[in-house]
């Protein structure tokens, strides 16, 4: 058997490496925020089914989107090695499955909003390179073919050294093209720096209001600091827009298309308020919520401004990476301090929030309202579009529900027998929360003692002390809305606009 045969699997994987690594060195030099193995990772997201989406959401962070990449490049180094052995005898095969890859990479870079020419030379690059490098191993391949045929060790050896040799060039190309698509494409770094030295004015320090805790120990802070505030985004690299580049179009139905760059945002009367978001996906006690100060400009004048034209009832917002959700027009125009924030407790949005503009609105969920990185708003119908959670299975407008978590007991706790003091949170934002009752073992209700709020757009939180006697014991709290609404104990699924029900926790009480 050949030697030289088992060497084509390699040929076609080095030849892959090259073409990945080279394509992601052009995408850097050129600023194209998505190489072609991006591209096809958020396609894939965007294409997932609404269930997968939701599982995903509940096991992996954001930062664990790298395990698609993952997942990616294997599946990417399986083809490879089989578009060389394919080389072997049927060269023809080979180069069609490389351009069928190149085809899937253009796509999916067509799929991204407002796609130009230059989006698609990191592909082209990375083809050329799949198909120059491979006709060059094969090339020393056949060669080595040829001195095993010849039988003679002083044939063989030259030509495999030389096979090698190349190999070891080519994989040392890969590596350097890596590394200098890190170096040239480093956007983060510079989107972070001009972060850190930009001063807005109007944007103050948050100071926190008087009287807005309880004082029990274990209940999460009233202000959520940027660093522990949830993240849920769809995007594997995060878009790196510096303010200088960053505008937004609206447009679609209205009398008078606006288009703002970041100066003419910045420039008009900064607002600021307290305000809680929550993720749709968060489970009844889940945490994905928290409470922030933002700073930035009020929707309601600027879509005035615009004026919408009878029978439009929604936006379509559009990120920079191509995310879409449709928002209600009419909460982005009453009197709601609905904004385009550009700062996040006193500083220049982080980029993970949507650095340098993202959309806030009180009262609605994030899936159809917090559209980071926004660019385009598009004055439409709820009837003529549809958005990425929509075609999911999510509901087409989000409004919060009542909700309320016990936090102190924690689940399974220990606890002595007697008074028990219990805490947690409650929210309903744009309406406000006027009550909460605790429940112990399926008794009577009892009214618990609310912190004082800012406003309707937080959350409150709020202390009970109950009686418990030596035993296992069950806790429930509901929540009460500032129009008399009880929150429900009807259990539902995060699909499609939201969980319901009340948190209940076991505890153990001891004598």
């Amino acid at each position: 058997m050949r030697t030289s045969r088992a060497w084509w699997p390699v040929a076609g994987l080095l030849a892959g490496a090259v073409g990945l690594a080279v394509s992601y060195a052009a995408a850097a030099l050129l600023h194209v925020r998505d190489s072609p193995l991006v591209a096809v990772a958020e396609g894939v997201i965007a294409l997932t089914p609404g269930p997968v989406a939701k599982w995903a959401i509940d096991t992996f962070d954001t930062s664990d989107k790298k395990v698609l990449v993952v997942g990616i490049l294997v599946l990417l180094a399986l083809l490879f090695g089989w578009f060389g052995r394919l080389a072997h005898r049927r060269w023809w095969a080979a180069v069609t499955g490389y351009v069928v890859l190149a085809g899937v990479a253009v796509v999916a870079v067509l799929a991204k909003p407002t796609p130009s020419l230059i989006d698609l030379a990191p592909v082209v690059v990375g083809l050329l390179c799949w198909l120059v490098v491979l006709a060059l191993l094969a090339e020393w391949l056949r060669r080595w073919e040829l001195a095993e045929d010849a039988a003679t060790r002083e044939d063989v050896l030259p030509t495999r050294r030389r096979f090698l040799l190349l190999s070891g060039a080519i994989a040392a190309v890969s590596v350097a093209g890596g590394l200098a698509g890190r170096i040239a494409g480093n956007a983060r770094r510079r989107a972070e720096q001009s972060r850190r030295l930009l001063r807005i004015e109007g944007v103050t320090a948050p100071a926190v209001p008087d009287g807005v805790t309880v004082g029990v120990e274990g209940v999460k802070a009233w202000q959520t600091p940027n660093d522990d505030f949830y993240l849920i985004d769809t995007a594997i690299i995060k878009p790196t827009v510096a303010p200088a580049d960053w505008e937004l179009r609206i447009h679609g139905m209205v009398e008078r298309e606006i288009r703002l760059t970041y100066a003419d945002l910045v420039a008009r009367e900064i607002t600021e308020d307290w305000i809680t978001l929550n993720c749709v996906s968060n489970e009844v006690g889940g945490d994905l919520i928290g409470n922030a100060w933002w700073s930035g400009v009020r929707l309601a004048g600027l879509l005035a401004q615009a004026k919408p034209l009878p029978g439009a009832d929604a936006v379509l917002q559009t990120s920079e990476d191509g995310w879409t959700c449709g928002t209600p027009l009419a909460a982005l125009m009453d009197e709601r301090n609905a904004m385009l924030a550009v700062a996040m407790n006193g500083e220049p949005l982080p980029i993970e929030h949507g650095f340098p503009v993202r959309t806030i609105v009180p009262g609605l969920y994030g899936y159809v309202s917090a559209c980071k990185w926004v660019v385009d708003m598009e004055v439409t119908r709820f009837d003529d579009f549809t958005a990425y959670w929509t075609d999911k299975g999510w509901s087409a407008q989000g409004p919060v529900k009542i909700a309320s978590t016990i936090e102190v007991p924690g689940d399974g706790a220990d606890v002595p027998a007697g008074e028990l003091v219990c805490a947690g949170v409650a929210w309903m934002q744009h309406t406000g929360i006027s009550g909460v009752e605790v429940q112990v073992d399926g008794g009577r209700w009892q009214r618990a003692v609310l912190a004082a709020t800012p406003n309707a757009d937080t959350w409150v939180q709020w202390r009970a002390v109950v009686d418990v006697a030596p035993g296992k014991h069950q806790l429930r709290v509901r929540a009460i809305d500032e129009q008399g609404r009880i929150q429900t104990g009807a259990v539902a699924d995060v699909v499609p606009d939201g969980a319901t029900g009340w948190h209940t926790i076991d505890i153990s009480v001891s004598g």
